[in-house]
Order: structure tokens, then C-alpha cells, then sequence
């Protein structure tokens, strides 16, 4: 039987079971110009489903696995997988890379190709960015992205500054950035592009991600939205544009699932199997760079512990729990930073005398655009080991890159300044070689004992230490006020 007849087939088996939705819907997805579209392959592979449920199969953890991840992806629990692998420890966070688990599986239809595409320390910006110049790859290639150019920051920035600047926010590796463009528009390669890829230079044709930043910003969310949640196990299925549903293999890495979600927005079906396969996204990445997998590390190790951090005041002074787990940057995955706002009589954006400290010691490795990167390993990199992000620092008094600090050393003032804000407030997240770290859950974010947790929905949810409980919100009363105080 053709084999992509078999699979429309699969698609309307798994739908009858699986009630799906959309297949017949019109697309609303940005489009691609046409004149960058890739010739797909006159057949659909899939991983052939399993029909037998709770059916034992062979798992190999991978870097920064989590038993709530692994159990999400195979839809099983974390009490069947504990019985079958009784030598898991009962509190591990993340999991040894290599670890062989046998895993009681119930498998869903529609999966995606088990075909890793890269790997996950060549999706974020971590140590194997360190030695990766942005500038002279794109200025030693002949593409139109060197002459290329946008405005941020109240700068025009030319194109290596723009991607930097992407990279440091989003935490994403510069190196997949490139790709992407090359992949979808020749901007390394093409000297005379036409005028849509000059204002839409990842071919996303939306007039709400116009010009190189935009489009970079688009695809950013895109990414992290995939592979953080890939790994914290909330990922289940792609909607893809042409009106399929597609479900990521379990066997996938959090890497090949953030393509997968990037592409699967602006790709049918059949080009999407054709892009995440070894002649697509893979082959311009290897013309480019040689083997993704050659610069592989392990980026999250075994049992990856938080050091003790206490809170980021002043002792003595009041604050304001204002928002639980919310988007570490932007509006996408993960749900890895708190916010800390000053009692105020009113609400709005007024300016604070109050300090954001340092709650442990370390080195400002950045300090720009409201933004202040505290480096605890003190190499002055926040491309390795942990860093805390503070965001909506004000500019008068911040604390200047290269500072060595200890705790309690000032870091500059709760603002309004950078992103979107309706009152004076900080906000901190935590990375790990590069990954941002989800604020609850496995490694939830311990700040001098208290102990976060999820809401219902981003940015509620509550802190704790021993018996006594606040809860996050942008109002100020005794519910949520937090106070440093030392023993």
C-alpha cells in the first residue's frame, strides 16, 4: 500500500479514537512565501504505534530528564515507572544522562519520527556558544543578512548585534538562529534576496514580525515553547498548519521537539516530515557548521541541586509577593520567574528608593536594558553553570557589568523599565548552563527557605517556609507580604 495513503488512513483512525479536531480547518498560521518552500518527499515514515497498552520498553535518560517528563511523554505514571525501576531514588530532580529505564508505555497515535535532528545544547545559550562569533560568520558569508540592520534599544544595530541581543534575552543558541535563516531564506548564502525577505528574513509573512528582530523574536517563542515544554512534560501534540495533529515520539530529545513546534506553525504535513528528516533542517545545518551532534555536551547533570540563595532585600524592608511562576522571558516557556514589587499606597509605575540585592555572592556578568545577570560561578559568563536574571532594573543606580558582589550587595531599583508593566516591580529567573529553570515543580526556586509553587494559571501561586504560606498578588495586604528578617 502507498504509504502515504496508509498514513491519511492512520490520520483518521487516530482521529476516531483520539476524537481530534481541525483537520478540515482553514489555516491561520503565517504563511511562507512560496518561492521559499522546500520540496517535500513523496512519502510520509512514522514510527509504527504500538498497540499493546502498559507494554515495557527501553528508555536511555537524557540530559535534563525528569521522572514527571519521562512519565508525560510515554503517558504513564511516575508510581508505574518507579515500580518497574525500583533503584530511582525516591527525591532525584533530574535524572543520570545514560541511565537505562524500562518504562511502561501507553502509546498515542499519530507519532512523529523518532529521527533526532539536534541536539539540546545546540538549542540554548550555553558553554557550547562560548566560542562562536557571530559577527565573522555572517561577514565572511556573502548573504544579505551583512548588510542587514534594524532598530532596538534606540540603536540601529547591524545583524550579528541583533542576533547577539536575541541570543542573551531568549537564552538561544546563535548558532540555530543562523540556521534558520539560511534554512528558510538563504541569508547567509543569497546576495540578492527580494523585497519579502528583506522584511520578513525567516519567510514568516506577518505583519506583526516585520524585519530581522521580529522575525527572530517569533521564532525564539516558538523554540523555547517546544523544548521547555518537552521537558517539563506539558507538551503533548503539534497542531500543525495544514490542520494535522502530530504527537512528538517519546524516545524524542527536548531539541528536535522545540524544531518540531517552530515548524510545525508554518509547514503542512508533508513538508514538516520532509524538514525534521535528515535531508531537511539537519543537511543546511551540516553544510554549514559539519555534524550538530559533534558539539553535543550534557548540559543539565544528574541531580542538579540549586545552591542556597536567600531573599533579594534589604533585611528589615517590606515587599510584595506580585506574581508567581510566570515566562521567564517574554510571553513563552517556561513558567520560571517570580516577581517582587514595594508596598505602594497606589498602583503605576512610580519610582522606588527601595533595593533589589544580590541574595548570594557572584559577578555581574551583564547589565543593560533593564536587565541585571548575576553569575555564581564568578567566570563572568552567563553562558555556564547558574545565573539569576533580574528584569525591570532601573536604570538610575544599577549595578555595573564586571562587579563583584556579595550577598546583600545593592543591585539597583524595581522599575517599570524594560517589557510590558502596569507597576513598579522586579522580576528573577534562574538558568543552568543555559537552560532556564521552571520556577516549581522538580527544582522548584528556594529563596532563603521559602519554597515555590505553582497557581492554577501563570503568575499565581504561593511561597512557602515551614507552616507559614503567602500567596502571589499584584494587590498588597498581609497575604502576600515578605519580609527579610536573619535568625
Amino acid at each position: 500500500m502507498n504509504s502515504k495513503i496508509a498514513f491519511r488512513g492512520l490520520i483518521i483512525l487516530g482521529c476516531f479514537l483520539a476524537s481530534c479536531d481541525g483537520l478540515s480547518e482553514v489555516d491561520r498560521s503565517p504563511t511562507i512565501d512560496p518561492a521559499d518552500a522546500h520540496t517535500p518527499p513523496a512519502a510520509i515514515t512514522t514510527t509504527p504505534i504500538e498497540p499493546v497498552p502498559g507494554e515495557l520498553v527501553e528508555y536511555i535518560v537524557q540530559s535534563g530528564d525528569t521522572l514527571r517528563a519521562i512519565a508525560a511523554h510515554f503517558n504513564t505514571t511516575t508510581n508505574e515507572i518507579t515500580q518497574v525501576n525500583p533503584e530511582i531514588p525516591f527525591e532525584v530532580t533530574t535524572l543520570p544522562p545514560g541511565l537505562p529505564l524500562t518504562i511502561p508505555a501507553y502509546f498515542l497515535p499519530l507519532r512523529s519520527s523518532s529521527f533526532k535532528v539536534i541536539p539540546d545544547s545546540e538549542v540554548v545559550y550555553g558553554p557550547s556558544s562560548i566560542n562562536f562569533n557571530i559577527a565573522s560568520e555572517i561577514q565572511g558569508r556573502p548573504g544579505f543578512l551583512n548588510s542587514m540592520s534594524d532598530y532596538l534599544y534606540n540603536y540601529t544595530r547591524p545583524a550579528w548585534e541583533v542576533i547577539e541581543l536575541v541570543s542573551e534575552e531568549f537564552s538561544i543558541h546563535p548558532r540555530l538562529l543562523l540556521t534558520l535563516l539560511e534554512y528558510q531564506t538563504g541569508a547567509l548564502s543569497n546576495p540578492s534576496p527580494n523585497e519579502s525577505e528583506i522584511e520578513y528574513p525567516l519567510g514568516v509573512i506577518d505583519p506583526f514580525s516585520k524585519g530581522l528582530y521580529w522575525q527572530l523574536i517569533w521564532a525564539a517563542g516558538r523554540i523555547n515553547d517546544g523544548f521547555y515544554g518537552w521537558r517539563a512534560g506539558t507538551l503533548n501534540e503539534f497542531s500543525v498548519a495544514s490542520g494535522h495533529i502530530l504527537r512528538p515520539d517519546p524516545w524524542q530529545n527536548a531539541g528536535t521537539v522545540a524544531l518540531y513546534n517552530l515548524f510545525s506553525e508554518i509547514y503542512s504535513l508533508d513538508d514538516l516530515n520532509f524538514i525534521m528528516g535528515p535531508e531537511g533542517f539537519q543537511k543546511t545545518y551540516r553544510d554549514l557548521w559539519g555534524d550538530p551532534f559533534e558539539y553535543e555536551i550534557e548540559p543539565i547533570p544528574s541531580n542538579l541541586l540549586q545552591p542556597e540563595i536567600g531573599l533579594p532585600f534589604e533585611t528589615g524592608v517590606i515587599w510584595d509577593y506580585s506574581a508567581g511562576p510566570h515566562f521567564s522571558w517574554g510571553s513563552n516557556l517556561p513558567l520560571g520567574a517570580i516577581d517582587f514589587a514595594p508596598p505602594a499606597a497606589e498602583g503605576g509605575c512610580a519610582q522606588s528608593e527601595v533595593w533589589i540585592t544580590a541574595p548570594i555572592a557572584g559577578t555581574i556578568a551583564r547589565s543593560e536594558n533593564a536587565a541585571v545577570i548575576l553569575d555564581l560561578d564568578q567566570d563572568n559568563d552567563e553562558r555556564t553553570g547558574w545565573v539569576l536574571l533580574f528584569f525591570h532594573v532601573e536604570e538610575r543606580d544599577r549595578i555595573p557589568p564586571g562587579v563583584e558582589v556579595e550577598p546583600g550587595s545593592r543591585i539597583g531599583h524595581p522599575s517599570c523599565e524594560g517589557g510590558r508593566s502596569t507597576g513598579t516591580h522586579f522580576h528573577i529567573a534562574r538558568r543552568y548552563n543555559g537552560e532556564w529553570l521552571p520556577a516549581a515543580g522538580t527544582l522548584a526556586f528556594a529563596l532563603d527557605g521559602w519554597v515555590v509553587e505553582y497557581g492554577e494559571e501563570p503568575y499565581l501561586g504561593t511561597m512557602s517556609k515551614g507552616s507559614i504560606t503567602i500567596e502571589a498578588c499584584t494587590c498588597t495586604t498581609s497575604a502576600n507580604r515578605i519580609i527579610y528578617e536573619f535568625p
